[in-house]
């Protein structure tokens, strides 16, 4: 009996080893290298973030118009933000950046609402573990610390963002601005029995929190030129990527795919969208007012009339253009033409008689004229 409780001792004693070290050893050493860099990764002093100034909104504007856009990192302008999938060295995508800093509690991340806007309270704050739970995403715990390993992060999945454009004219400056107020990461997954692909937006994140932690990681820009480099923040700031309108902030609260009936109109209002925030930039420093507009054209009216009076009243010689015609299409013309011109007849020259001293004839001299 005593020989029984101690081998039944020995099996539990297994069992819980087998739990502990049930990872691969790979595995193990991995996350033990990034629950090391994670606790060296960027930690920010204010003193530090006030380094990078970060562009908001006034708080009063006269004009301001706010847009949604879905930037896919398949496109080849925005794959800047895409590559490397796996972090290599200093290098890594915008997604990895993001992720491990919401891990270490440096950046807050935000439900993604059903009806696809933010909302940037406590309310909505996202609980880390909470989230990788819900996508899926294997993470250990060593005590409060989450630690999640490189190939376990989903950067290759996520193919797509939201970003928020904020579009306004501040009058009293002077300054017309655009820059991006929010961005949320947008997760494309295919299901396990269908090769459909699914997207999944998983939070909204504040510029302003994240820009800082933007300003300090470098990306690639142009494949035909691996020196050429900029921030990720300055990727942004610059406009260096491409998006499709999907919504604008509007009284009705709809998206552009709830009020268009198909693929063509959708295309249509995104189009008539760009032109009128191009429109408003270009005709924004016209210095004059609507009245002196109507004035020039009254004055432009004016002269046109002018010269259609005056057109009309002195008789256009139309010489070259009947010979033309003449000699093109109508002969008779032509005909007419040159026996008018034999009506006239030339000036008979004056003649004095001269007698000759020789002989009784008489010569006629010309008179020079």
């Amino acid at each position: 009996m005593h020989y029984i409780s101690k081998l039944l001792i020995v099996l539990a004693i297994v069992l819980v080893a087998q739990n502990t070290y049930a990872q691969p050893p790979a595995r193990r050493n991995e996350n033990k290298a990034v629950q090391k860099e994670s606790s060296d990764n960027i930690n920010l002093t204010e003193r530090a973030k006030s380094q990078y100034p970060v562009d908001t909104t006034p708080q009063e504007v006269d004009w301001k118009r706010e847009i949604y856009r879905a930037i896919n990192l398949e496109n080849e302008t925005n794959a800047s933000l895409y590559y490397p999938v796996e972090p290599m060295g200093d290098s890594m995508n915008l997604f990895t950046l993001l992720f491990r800093n919401i891990l270490n509690g440096n950046i807050t991340a935000y439900t993604y609402n059903l009806d696809g806007y933010e909302s940037f309270i406590d309310e909505n704050i996202v609980d880390p573990k909470t989230m990788l739970e819900n996508y899926r995403i294997y993470y250990e715990e060593n005590g409060q610390e989450i630690i999640v390993g490189k190939s376990d992060i989903p950067s290759a999945e996520v193919l797509s963002y939201y970003v928020k454009e904020s579009h306004y004219y501040d009058q009293r400056s002077g300054t017309y601005g655009k820059h991006i107020t929010a961005i949320c990461p947008v997760l494309h997954r295919s299901g396990e029995y269908s090769s459909e692909v699914t997207k999944y937006p998983m939070f909204w994140l504040k510029y302003e929190d994240i820009a800082t932690y933007l300003a300090q990681q470098s990306i690639m820009t142009s494949s035909l030129n691996n020196a050429s480099s900029m921030t990720i923040d300055d990727f942004f700031k610059k406009g260096c990527y491409e998006g499709e309108i999907y919504k604008t902030v509007n009284t009705r609260n709809l998206a552009i795919s709830q009020y268009c009936k198909d693929s063509v109109s959708v295309k249509k209002e995104q189009e008539k969208i760009e032109q009128q925030l191009n429109d408003f930039k270009n005709n924004l420093w016209n210095t004059k007012t609507a009245a002196e507009i109507r004035q020039d054209s009254i004055k432009a009216a004016k002269v046109a009339e002018a010269d259609t009076i005056a057109n009309k009243k002195e008789p256009v010689v139309e010489k070259k253009s009947t010979t033309l015609r003449a000699k093109s299409n109508n002969k008779e013309n032509q005909t007419s033409k040159e026996k008018k011109s034999t009506v006239k007849q030339p000036k008979q020259p004056k003649t004095q008689p001269v007698k000759s001293s020789n002989s009784g004839t008489v010569s006629v001299r010309r008179e020079r004229r």
